[in-house]
Parts: structure tokens; C-alpha cells; sequence
């Protein structure tokens, strides 16, 4: 059998319906023992009519907390907000009356976490992006 090129492959591969193809590519990882889908399923998410953002969210290792609302314990929220960055008091009243503003910017997973469930338990409504 003569070997095909790569331009020689592809032209075959473009005359065949997507079921024969779906097909190959089984029979293809069965043969050498591979799996073709996470490359396929990386692509599948960033494709058209995707922002790159989305696709970037699963690999995002930095997130902002943002405080979208008091509640009715507004004092609690303070002294939380207070807790979680080094403001003082007025500044920190400040930006609980000004929602919605970032409690904390560029932090790791672990700790917009904590941070979203302490604002959370004082009463308030947090968005971690």
C-alpha cells in the first residue's frame, strides 16, 4: 500500500460524511489505544459564539469578590469587609453603601470562597467572578 500524504488524507477525509468520520475516528482510537476528544472538546468550547473569556473561565486561577448588596445587617457587612481587606471604618462604609464594588480583587479560589461565605453569613449578597 503506498503511503498518503498529509494533503492526500485530508482530501479523502473531506469527501466523507460526518457519521464515517465519527466512525474512523473510533476505529482510530481503538487501533493505537488513544482518545481523540479532549483535544475535540477543547475546540467544542471556544468555537464560534463563544467569548474566549468563557473558555478561559475553567483555566482562571484569580477571582474578584464583588459585593452586590448589603442585606439588612448592614453594620455586620462592614465589620466583615473590614475583616477581609485593610480599609478603616469610613472607607469601608463607603464601599459597602456603594454595591456593587469589589471586596477583593485577583485572589485565589480558596480565598474569594471564604471571603464570598463570610459576606454571605453577615447578610449579604456577593458575586465571585
Amino acid at each position: 500500500m503506498a503511503k498518503l500524504s498529509q494533503d492526500e488524507l485530508l482530501a479523502q477525509f473531506s469527501e466523507m460524511t460526518l457519521i464515517e468520520l465519527s466512525e474512523f475516528v473510533k476505529a482510530f482510537e481503538e487501533k493505537f489505544d488513544v482518545e481523540a476528544a479532549a483535544p475535540v472538546a477543547v475546540a467544542g468550547v471556544a468555537g464560534p459564539g463563544v467569548p474566549a473569556e468563557a473558555a478561559a473561565a475553567e483555566e482562571k486561577d484569580e477571582f474578584d469578590v464583588i459585593l452586590t448588596g448589603a442585606g439588612e445587617k448592614k453594620i455586620q457587612v462592614i465589620k466583615v469587609v473590614r475583616e477581609l481587606t485593610s480599609l478603616g471604618l469610613k472607607e469601608a462604609k463607603d464601599l459597602v453603601d456603594g454595591t456593587p464594588k469589589p471586596v477583593l480583587e485577583k485572589v485565589n479560589k480558596e480565598q474569594a470562597d471564604k471571603a464570598a461565605e463570610s459576606l454571605k453569613g453577615a447578610g449579604a449578597s456577593v458575586e465571585v467572578k
